[in-house]
């Protein structure tokens, strides 16, 4: 991912990175070997990353239960 097309997709994968669950998103070069090194293979990853996160999500919305309404 070290051409200058791969900038938006770098971004992208930093934001996963700080933001998302830890794991979600492999290294570069896991990603490499498990897609493959052209951008589409960061794309599917990233892609994959973001469904994992939602998923993750959903699971956390139906475990925690929703807090009491406050009524004055």
């Amino acid at each position: 991912m070290k051409r200058t097309s791969a900038a938006p997709l770098a971004l992208i994968r930093h934001t996963i990175e700080e933001h998302c669950p830890p794991g979600v998103l492999p290294s570069e070069e896991m990603v490499n070997g498990l897609y493959s090194p052209e951008l589409m293979g960061e794309a599917e990853a990233i892609a994959a990353a973001i469904v994992a996160t939602v998923a993750k999500l959903q699971v956390q919305a139906t475990l925690k239960p929703p807090a009491p309404s406050i009524k004055a």
